[in-house]
Formats: C-alpha cells, sequence, structure tokens
C-alpha cells in the first residue's frame, strides 16, 4: 500500500470550506464526513484534506488554533502537470472565495509556482516543475 499523507486543518464553518475545497477540485468522501469533519480527496489513494470543525480539533491537541489570515506554521504544497494548471487552480481558489497570491510568485523558467489562501487562511502552494530542466545530480537551488 502507497503512503498517503492526512492534512488535518481546522476551519470555522465546515459547509462553506467543503465547498470551497470541492470547488478547487477535491471529492468529499463521506465514509470520513460528519457534522464535526470532512474528508476531501485531493488525489485518490495519496493526498486528502481533513476538515475539522474548532472543537473536532481540540480532540486532537489541547495547543491553540492561530488565525491564519495573521499567522503561518505550515505551507502547504502541491504539484500541478503545467504552468497553466497552476493558474487555473488559483483561478478555482479565487472564484470560490479564496485569496490569490498571498506568497510570492515564482518563476524559474524550468519551475513555476503560485498560492492562495483558503476561507480560514491556510495557504497552498501550487507548482509545476520540468524536471528535464534541472541537471542530473544538480540541486534544484544550483540549477536556478
Amino acid at each position: 500500500m502507497p503512503q498517503m499523507i492526512f492534512v488535518n486543518l481546522p476551519v470555522t464553518d465546515l459547509a462553506k470550506s467543503k465547498a470551497f475545497y470541492e470547488a478547487v477540485g477535491a471529492a468529499n468522501n463521506p465514509a470520513f464526513t460528519d457534522d464535526t469533519a470532512a474528508c476531501m480527496v485531493v488525489e485518490e489513494g495519496s493526498i486528502h484534506v481533513m476538515l475539522l470543525t474548532h472543537e473536532k480539533w481540540a480532540t486532537f491537541t489541547s495547543k491553540a488554533i492561530p488565525d491564519a489570515h495573521s499567522a503561518a506554521q505550515v505551507l502547504l504544497c502541491v504539484s500541478a502537470d503545467s504552468r497553466e494548471a497552476v493558474d487555473e487552480q488559483v483561478d478555482k481558489a479565487v472564484k470560490a472565495g479564496g485569496k490569490a497570491d498571498p506568497t510570492p510568485t515564482q518563476d524559474f523558467g524550468f519551475m513555476y509556482g503560485r498560492s492562495f489562501e483558503d476561507p480560514d487562511g491556510h495557504i497552498w502552494e501550487v507548482m509545476w516543475m520540468d524536471p528535464a530542466a534541472i541537471p542530473a545530480g544538480e540541486p534544484a537551488e544550483a540549477a536556478a
């Protein structure tokens, strides 16, 4: 079985967040969804986002939930198939109520990335990279 990642995010409005993630391409898995949590499948078999009400979140940790609109602890990044797909993903997020480009756009020719915030302020980066443009054995930073 391949390793999977489950990103857990606290949300203030579960229905609004679920609708946002559906609008940017995630599918809801009703087997792991109830009135306190929603499992959003970003990539079948590998990437899942668990949207958790603040009350549900509190059952996992006693740490305070920071306001992601004013503080950041993590930047989440997913790949895209092309530069155009990066822009399309950010456009979908904006149309669904997200905020475009809370972090600087990155354009290194062989790599292109943009970002968006979800309604709760969680930052997602979307990036495309042409691996053929990186010389074998050379780190990406050196190739830029």
